[in-house]
């Protein structure tokens, strides 16, 4: 199938993640795809598919085009500039659709964007809309919006009028049909990995990388951007007041606003020796690293979100320890291939780490199930690929 895929990204992070390995799933199987976009790049550069910079070809306005200065104004002209969007990228779309006629139009659903609906209602192309969050819920909570009702109806006008919907949960997708999106119309394709690139699996290469040597205890892992939610502090004090955790060392891989207060907390609990910032990677090398954890922390997480972090774990045979919560339950099973602890409990979740770092049996046995998890649930990014298209080749029937 020839798939033309729009999106609003610009960020260099899980968003572009998600898109470059999405992209690579499609084409792995044959499929043509043809982006259109906010800017040309989207992603690091992939060495497994060749590339030694980051790709381009994606039709946008490139450096031109002023969307930097966007998140700087004031936060009513922000949200009037995030829906004019719709009318360039409008155009875009249909200049694209102009010079090779798309089987579908796959689009990555962003706040006050509605391009894709009204280019596809208006050219008779099928529109598949992927939904990773309810954005006028998230943008309530953190930034604010100057007009909410407008927001939601906008919000849910988009999702009824899609032809399918690919959200990353079972949950977000309830979410979206409490909503009035129609449940056929639902599908879900999890935030995914390739599972080449967790083949080759070198503990000590790994360990050398981070910079962590012959440690003497069991290493608790993080990747990703952390936040104040993430509530990394837990893991901190548990270090301190559990017994079972008083060898064990953290890792954090990435960055992000809390990590000086992490620090200066580690230093006051007394456990600043066993604290490791590693700082961040390329994401083409986290899999690589991945073997230098013997535990994957999702310490918390929101009740909708499918965290790329936990499915590399799974992926690389590392344990992960996270909330028990319906998201997660819809990958993980508690004693099976995960440990799991009420979200939000500082004191069970330690003790899930503690039984876990104390027992390599245990992390063996729990890892193992970890990875196999990954394929016989196909969280994979072919996976998600074959999802897609077969839901487009369902539209019609």
């Amino acid at each position: 199938m020839n798939i033309l895929y729009h999106h609003r990204t610009q960020a260099e992070d899980g968003q572009a993640v998600h898109i470059r390995s999405l992209v690579r799933a499609f084409e792995g199987l044959g499929h043509g795809v043809r982006e259109v976009a906010l800017v040309e790049k989207t992603g690091e550069a992939d060495p497994a598919r060749g590339e030694t910079t980051a790709p381009g070809g994606a039709e946008g306005e490139g450096r031109a085009f002023p969307w930097s200065l966007v998140g700087q104004v004031p936060r009513f002209v922000r949200e009037v500039a995030e829906y004019a969007y719709t009318v360039p990228a409008a155009r875009r779309l249909r200049a694209a659709i102009a010079e090779g006629r798309p089987d579908f139009i796959y689009e990555r659903y962003a706040f006050g964007n509605a391009a894709g609906v009204k280019v596809a209602r208006s050219e008779g192309i099928p529109l598949v809309l992927e939904v990773n969050s309810p954005m006028v819920l998230e943008l309530s909570r953190t930034r604010g919006l100057s007009f909410p009702r407008h927001a939601r109806r906008v919000e849910r006008s988009i999702f009824k009028s899609a032809d399918r919907v690919a959200v990353v949960t079972r949950v977000l997708g309830d979410m979206l049909v409490d909503m009035g999106v129609d449940p056929d119309r639902v599908f879900i394709t999890p935030n995914g990995v390739h599972l080449d690139q967790f083949a080759s699996p070198d503990r000590e290469a790994a360990r050398a990388d981070l910079g962590i040597g012959h440690v003497d205890g069991p290493v608790l892992g993080f990747t990703g951007y952390y936040r104040d939610w993430h509530r990394l502090d837990l893991v901190i004090d548990g270090m301190k007041d559990d017994a079972a955790l008083g060898h064990a060392h953290l890792v954090l891989v990435g960055t992000g606003p809390v990590e000086e207060e992490l620090r200066d907390r580690a230093v006051r609990r007394g456990v600043g020796q066993r604290v490791h910032f590693a700082g961040t990677r390329p994401h083409h090398r986290i899999p690589a690293i991945l073997p230098a954890f013997d535990v994957g922390l999702v310490p918390a997480i929101n009740p909708y979100a499918s965290p790329l972090k936990l499915h590399e774990y799974m992926a690389a045979g590392v344990v992960p320890v996270a909330p028990d919560q319906p998201n997660l339950r819809e990958v993980l099973t508690h004693g099976e291939d995960s440990l799991l602890f009420p979200p939000g409990d500082g004191a069970a979740l330690n003790e899930a780490l503690g039984r876990v770092a104390a027992d390599a049996s245990l992390r063996e046995t729990l890892g193992a199930a970890a990875r196999s998890a990954v394929t016989e649930r196909d969280l994979t990014w072919e996976g998600n690929a074959r999802r897609v298209v077969s839901e487009v080749e369902l539209i019609d029937k």
